[in-house]
């Protein structure tokens, strides 16, 4: 019994298998493009060959041809594409007649009618190939209604191999004959592209090809190449590109390694924050250990359904000059990839960085600020390790600074007094230097620097030279300031991407107060050195207050430092002892362990697990 059932099943099992296997090459083959075809007039022209060939052997009168399509058929085009379309058809036509004439293997054949077409949506791929059809059929029609009374007509039909004695053609006639007739009477289903048939078979292609996707981004593969196969190279063998030397590359450069998907618009990034991504990503002195650790692709992805001009000249252009890898041909990109990368991924509008391990499972579904604060020591740029780097982390002069420019890592390296200070208001600034400059008369020792204020305008150039000219030398340029502020943004995006909220992450709530700052007439300004590694910041009345009583407690540097003597002054002095009082936060599902500082003394509070 058991036998039978195998030798019953077996057939069927491998049949179904086989199906499975033949419907996912056809979903995969299926890649529109934006190209547009008038499905409509083409049909009408191909419906007035039908005419004609199923017709007796009584000419078809003028008034049973579509006389408009006959008119118009010579200047059908396809928008969107480079081949013209009577090129298009007569390759699916010679496919057909191979097929027909027993050269090749059915379903190679097959295979490859669906690949000429793969670029278009449903209903142009169904009409194109029934125009083929029809053409082939038309010429074949007319070849044998003039034999053997015509010489030209006995001439191709030699040429062509057809047989002399046409007659034992007719059971093929009529059977042609009888399949015209039933696809003119069912040309409804083309001339309508938004059909129930039509769209279900759509849909069913993106929603297979989308959800393998997901399931192959979620479970262990054996290596990356499988993942980023269906990715990126279902249509091409060379998908991807080396922007520095434009070498066409297959998914198999990737083989074995990290790769971060940098998914944005063609128009990738304002040009200040794409130099200090690849500051961060290229030029960051880490990255001399992890040279061929990891790679980076670059994604970029239209706006609409249909790249524009800007966009192309944008692609082309920065993936001519970037120091990483991009896609070759976005354009092209499937739409099931793109709609995959815009729900799992929650791309919208903002650069992202997806990391892909080595096995090809995603580890983080935005690196980006991650990367752009810690650079090439985020890797291997796991939301695993970006915990572990805040657990690292505190409000610290490095953390606001680190890396935008060598002398000022220098002074905090050297643990020099640094006064960070921002506004773009030019009466206020030139106060409040006054008055810095007149302390640093008295004998305080402090290096100032202007970072001016988020999203500087052409204001701060003007404040640049007027500081450089009449009060400091300014050390950060125009450039460097935005760095600055992105770098602040950044670190408050990683905060609240962890799950951390103000009230209890002192970074976050330092961070988010300077961003916040709204342009006015006062300005703020951050005290600090780089060990120890604590900073004060004074804002507006408060601050100009503090400087007015310098006398007062000037001489407490010495003993306090500049930060400690500061708090003093103000009433905001971390006391000698820690305070004994405890502070309870509740676990929240999913959100990381960090560092919180006491609102009394300043100091970091020790974490205790308690079991309720």
């Amino acid at each position: 019994m058991n036998s039978l059932l195998a030798q019953y099943l077996r057939p069927h099992s491998i049949s179904s298998m086989q199906d499975d296997v033949l419907i996912k090459e056809l979903f995969l083959s299926h890649d529109p493009d934006g190209r547009r075809l008038d499905s409509e007039q083409v049909l009408r022209a191909m419906e007035n060959i039908m005419c004609y060939a199923t017709a007796s052997e009584v000419p078809v009168s003028d008034e049973h041809v579509d006389a408009f399509a006959m008119n118009n058929a010579s200047n059908i085009e396809v928008v969107g594409s480079q081949e013209p379309l009577g090129h298009t058809i007569c390759k699916i036509a010679r496919e057909i007649l191979c097929k027909c004439s027993g050269e090749g293997d059915l379903h190679t054949r097959t295979m490859i009618v669906f690949d000429l077409v793969g670029n278009y949506r449903w209903d142009a791929k169904v009409v194109l190939v029934l125009a083929a059809f029809a053409t082939s059929y038309g010429e074949f029609w007319l070849i044998m209604q003039l034999y053997p009374r015509n010489l030209l007509a006995v001439s191709v039909a030699m040429l062509k191999q057809l047989p002399c004695n046409v007659s034992m053609l007719k059971p093929r006639f009529k059977a042609l004959s009888l399949l015209v007739k039933a696809m003119v009477e069912n040309g409804d289903v083309c001339r309508n592209p938004n059909s129930n048939a039509i769209a279900a078979w759509e849909l069913s292609s993106f929603t297979k090809l989308h959800q393998k996707l997901v399931d192959l981004l979620k479970e262990s593969q054996i290596g990356n190449q499988e993942v980023l196969h269906v990715l990126f190279a279902l249509k091409n063998d060379f998908p991807l590109k080396d922007c520095s030397t434009q070498a066409k590359l297959g998914v198999s450069e990737l083989k074995d390694n990290m790769v971060i998907l940098l998914v944005s618009k063609p128009e990738l990034l304002p040009l200040e924050k794409l130099f200090l991504l690849v500051h961060q990503t290229y030029d960051h002195p880490h990255n001399k250990n992890l040279e061929g650790s990891y790679k980076i692709v670059w994604v970029p992805i239209s706006s609409s359904e249909t790249w524009t001009d800007v966009e192309e000249r944008n692609f082309e252009l920065f993936s001519c000059s970037l120091p990483w890898y991009s896609v070759r041909q976005p354009q092209l990109l499937n739409s099931a990839v793109v709609n995959l990368i815009k729900q799992e991924w929650n791309f919208k509008e903002e650069p992202i960085m997806v990391v892909l391990d080595s096995q090809g499972m995603v580890t983080n579904s935005n690196a980006l600020d991650m990367v752009l604060i810690w650079g090439a020591r985020g890797y291997p740029f796991s939301v695993t390790r970006e915990i572990e780097l805040w657990q690292e982390e505190d409000w610290t002069l490095p953390l606001m600074i680190d890396e935008i420019h060598p002398l000022l890592n220098k002074w905090v390296q050297e643990g020099r007094n640094i006064c960070l200070y921002g506004s773009e208001n030019k009466d206020w600034i030139i106060e409040f230097n006054a008055k810095m400059m007149e302390i640093r008369r008295l004998g305080l020792q402090v290096d100032m620097v202007f970072v001016g204020v988020k999203n500087p305008s052409e204001q701060v150039r003007n404040v640049l030279a007027t500081i450089n000219q009449e009060m400091h030398t300014t050390l950060l340029s125009f450039t460097e300031i935005q760095f600055f502020w992105y770098r602040l943004e950044s670190i408050r995006k990683s905060k609240l991407r962890l799950g951390k909220v103000a009230d209890t992450d002192h970074t976050l709530r330092e961070v988010s107060a300077l961003l916040n700052t709204e342009d006015s007439d006062n300005g703020w300004a951050v005290f600090g050195k780089g060990w120890p590694p604590d900073i004060v910041r004074l804002q507006g009345m408060q601050l100009m207050e503090c400087l007015n009583l310098f006398p007062d407690w000037g001489g407490n540097v010495a003993r306090r430092g500049l930060v400690g003597a500061i708090r003093n002054a103000l009433g905001l002095a971390v006391s000698s002892e820690p305070c004994s009082h405890p502070n309870v936060l509740h676990y929240a599902e999913g959100s990381p362990e960090g560092i919180v500082v006491c609102e009394k003394c300043k100091r970091l509070l020790k974490m205790f697990v308690v079991y309720e």
